[in-house]
């Protein structure tokens, strides 16, 4: 029975870098359809969304089977309870992939953002591209120095979020009010992409560790 048992956590983790796998693969699909008004690559994020959302269901009535007959305890418990958040964090990652991805085909054939904030939008998307990479790592080696250079680069998106902010917001700002929203929307979600992202590091830290670190740290 723990040989199966064990069989089964390995089965969790596999499946938690698969739909990490299937976010990365969704986010660089996102942002060129963003920075490149690409509408067919945009439609297929959207089409895809579908299947992160599936993986995602069919890992927490797995990790909820788990809970179930195995009953768990001390790390083997803290691995499947993680397993259902960290499920729901990547699957909240692929909603804001088919976000960024909606308003590229709203807008198409035009650009979603004017030409002076496209090089942060630019940036900020190929930083959420980096991070979603390094989770698959992550999730696969439970290395904690990944899991600081993840948050590293959260922190430069972060600072980018705030000029956008600061743009949209400033007297030399010439652009519509649909600019200022999509503009102020397109950042929140490349934003919120990366928290998610912290959030799963952090949990995978204290797997690895025993050492929490507080959600606002």
């Amino acid at each position: 029975m723990r040989e199966v048992f064990q069989q089964e956590l390995r089965e969790v983790q596999e499946r938690l870098v698969e739909i990490a796998g299937l976010v990365a693969e969704s986010i660089d699909k996102a942002t060129r359809s963003f920075n490149e008004s690409d509408v067919s690559l945009a439609e297929e994020v959207i089409a895809d969304d579908n299947r992160i959302d599936q993986a995602a269901i069919e890992l927490d009535e797995l990790a909820i089977t788990i809970l179930a007959r195995q009953q768990p305890v001390a790390r083997d418990l803290r691995i499947v309870v993680s397993a259902l958040r960290i499920s729901a964090s990547l699957e909240r990652m692929g909603d804001m992939s088919t976000h960024i991805s909606q308003l590229a085909r709203y807008r198409f054939p035009d650009k979603v953002v004017p030409k002076s904030l496209r090089p942060t939008f630019a940036e900020m998307g190929r930083l959420d591209v980096e991070i979603a990479r390094k989770l698959v790592e992550l999730l696969r080696t439970e290395d904690v120095a990944i899991a600081e250079s993840i948050r590293n680069e959260d922190d430069r998106i972060d600072a980018l979020h705030l000029s956008v902010f600061d743009k949209v917001l400033g007297e030399k700002w010439k652009g519509e009010a649909v600019d200022t929203v999509d503009a102020t929307l397109a950042s929140r979600y490349h934003e919120r992409f990366a928290d998610h992202a912290v959030s799963i590091s952090k949990k995978v830290q204290y797997l690895a560790t025993g050492d929490w670190v507080p959600e606002d740290a």
